[in-house]
Parts: C-alpha cells; sequence; structure tokens
C-alpha cells in the first residue's frame, strides 16, 4: 500500500521528535513518502498529485486548514477521477488525519483521539484492518469543507483571530471570545443585516446577519467543549445551516450564552435553523467575511452551497 504524508511543519500540537515518531510508525504499514508543506495551499497541491499518481491513502499532519487543502487537492484530481464510476470516496485516495492543531474539529468530530500519538494508533489499527468511513463533504461554489462554513459574524470573528496570530498571539480560546465580544460591539451589520437564503423551490429568507452551515456536528470546540447549534448534522446527511436574523448585542450574546452553556439549543425569534440540505445560496447586498474549516479566505457577496454525498474514504 502506497501512502502520501502530507506533514505541516508549523502544526502547533507537534514537535520534529515526534514527527519522526509519526514516520517511522507508518513506515511499519506503508510504502511511504514524505512531504512537508512550505507554503499556504501546498498541501492540496501535493494531494491532487498523489492522486494521479495512485497513491492508496493520503496521510495529514496538521491542523483543519491543512485537513482542507489536501481534500480540495484530492476532490480535484482530474487524472484520478477520468473515466472511472462510482462517487468518488471509492475513486480516490482514502485520507488519515492525524492530528497536529490547535483544535483539529475535524478529526475529533470523527471520533479520533485528541493527541497524535492516540491518533496515529488509531490509523495503523485503520490501515492495517482494512477499516475507513465513507462520509458527505460541503463545497461551497468551487471549494471543499470537511466539517464548517460561514459567511458574516463567525467569519469576521476568524479573520481578526488570524490577524491576531500574524502579531504574535497565540491561538487560545480566551482569544476567539475576545475577537467575538469585538466584532459584535464594533460590527457594522447589526441594523441592517445584509444576507438573504435562496433554496430551490423555496422563498428566500432576507435579513438575515450571519450565517453557519454545518457538515457535521459538532461546530467547533471550546477546549475540550463542544460548541453543537445544530446537533443533528451529520457526515451521512446533507448540510445544516443556522443563521441570526439580526446582530443586536442582547440578542447575540443570548445566543452565545445558549450555545456555551446548553449546547445544541440556540433558541428565540431572531433564530434560524435548517437540517439535511442539499443545496441552497447565500447573497448579500455588502461584501462578508466568508470561512471555510476555520480558514479565512476573504470576501464574498454570493455563495452557493452544495452537499456532496459519498465523497471521501476516511480511516478511523
Amino acid at each position: 500500500m502506497r501512502a502520501l504524508l502530507v506533514v505541516n511543519p508549523r502544526a502547533t500540537a507537534t514537535t520534529q521528535r515526534s514527527r519522526d515518531i509519526l514516520v517511522r510508525a507508518l513506515e511499519s504499514a506503508v510504502d511511504l513518502t514524505v512531504r512537508y508543506t512550505e507554503r499556504r495551499g501546498h498541501a492540496t497541491t501535493l494531494a491532487r498529485a498523489a492522486a494521479e499518481s495512485g497513491v492508496d491513502v493520503v496521510v495529514t499532519l496538521g491542523g483543519d486548514g491543512t485537513v482542507n487543502e489536501a481534500v480540495n487537492g484530492l476532490m480535484t484530481a482530474p487524472a484520478a477521477l477520468a473515466g472511472l464510476a462510482g462517487p468518488p470516496a471509492f475513486r480516490l485516495p482514502a485520507l488519515a488525519v492525524v492530528p497536529g492543531g490547535s483544535t483539529n474539529v475535524f478529526a475529533r468530530a470523527l471520533g479520533l483521539p485528541r493527541g497524535w500519538a492516540d491518533g496515529t494508533s488509531v490509523i495503523l489499527d485503520g490501515l492495517r484492518d482494512g477499516r475507513h468511513r465513507v462520509i458527505s463533504l460541503g463545497r461551497a461554489d468551487d471549494r471543499y469543507f470537511t466539517f464548517t462554513a460561514g459567511l458574516g459574524l463567525d467569519a469576521a470573528v476568524v479573520r481578526r483571530v488570524e490577524q491576531a496570530r500574524l502579531r504574535g498571539r497565540t491561538s487560545t480560546p480566551g482569544l476567539y471570545l475576545r475577537a467575538l465580544a469585538g466584532q459584535v460591539f464594533t460590527g457594522a451589520d447589526r441594523a441592517d443585516p445584509p444576507l438573504t437564503l435562496e433554496r430551490p423551490g423555496e422563498s428566500s429568507e432576507p435579513g438575515l446577519g450571519t450565517v453557519i452551515v454545518q457538515n457535521t456536528a459538532p461546530w467547533t470546540y471550546v477546549g475540550d467543549r463542544p460548541v453543537d447549534p445544530n446537533p443533528d448534522a451529520s457526515f451521512d446527511l446533507g448540510l445544516d445551516l443556522l443563521a441570526l436574523r439580526r446582530l443586536k448585542v442582547s440578542a447575540t450574546a443570548r445566543t452565545v450564552t445558549q450555545l456555551a452553556w446548553r449546547s445544541g439549543d440556540p433558541h428565540g425569534k431572531h433564530v434560524f435553523r435548517l437540517h439535511d440540505l442539499a443545496e441552497f445560496t447565500v447573497v448579500s447586498s455588502r461584501p462578508q467575511a466568508f470561512q471555510l474549516d476555520g480558514d479565512y479566505l476573504g470576501e464574498r457577496q454570493k455563495v452557493h452551497f452544495v452537499s456532496v454525498p459519498s465523497a471521501l474514504r476516511v480511516i478511523c
């Protein structure tokens, strides 16, 4: 079995020694090639080339951003897909995720241990036993995501956190909470919500202040605590959506409190939720912050979301 290990050398939860141990462990089970990412987007290039060369498994060591890039490389590999029948999951290499970032939402949503060492042990057992799970993915325009996407408030918070990290701050739950508070109190969209949800065959839903899309549950973690606005979201179903009709400070603070203390139960007249959607479009009257799998991707005024069933085989 041929495998590619894609390593993000800046992964926060690993060291060179731990990476060396991982490489030796994987070499005991597969014919392994190791590549280190050198820039943003490099994991996409490496995974796409691996799929085109007939590799059986792509293993990532990094955070959710590295996983997202690798998934996009696999899902856009033309040589791996050309002329082959069946869903993408059975035309592409399997994916194995070793958690190496600060949060590792995707790996934890799959039920993998939080630490890289225990995660590696589960993956080795899965490789030897031929064990995998077939999951759906989300697609936002031409970019795939594994667990979440967002337009508006949550993406603006991600932008603030990324800016803080560029200034040398460490990613912590406290940093995210401060970024959220800053965005809620200074954001410009409280009085005039810019987003509209459009669904095939349904009336449009205007006046939305932020939209969160989930491909699985939970949406994220604060330390060990899952944050779960759509607890029925699943890798086995379509996309779930949570929107807030207005971003008034009191209403937004109430929703945040509900998520923090009664996970999975945001409610109120300003909360709008939908379950198991095949596709929809979010349109904005002005540019809005946009994120996929916790990475800020700039601003958008229109994003078309699609659920992609049976998209990927994951070793877990």
